[in-house]
């Protein structure tokens, strides 16, 4: 009965640890995302992310599927990214 007590406290710290930042990018799947690229500080190009921009570990870029052109887009650089909530 310990051993069950102990697995769900830890259990539940864990979950009730995450940070805003977690929660909020966990919340992310499924909703829209604007993504704008900027060079010398002026916006270059925009888009809009049908689901999750992701990051992979080995490229220091995005990758996501444009609204627009249903295609998918990779960029790096100056970018920000939006999320805009269903």
């Amino acid at each position: 009965m310990k051993k069950i007590l102990v697995v769900v406290v830890v259990v539940t710290t864990v979950l009730t640890s995450c940070t805003d930042a977690t929660t909020s990018q966990l919340g992310g799947y499924g909703d829209k995302h604007k993504v704008e690229m900027y060079s010398g500080g002026e916006l270059v190009r925009k888009w809009i992310a049908t689901g999750k921009v992701k990051s992979p570990k080995s490229s220091d870029g995005y990758y996501f599927r444009d609204q627009a052109c249903d295609c998918n887009v990779e960029v790096s650089g100056d970018v920000i990214i939006t999320r805009i909530k269903n």
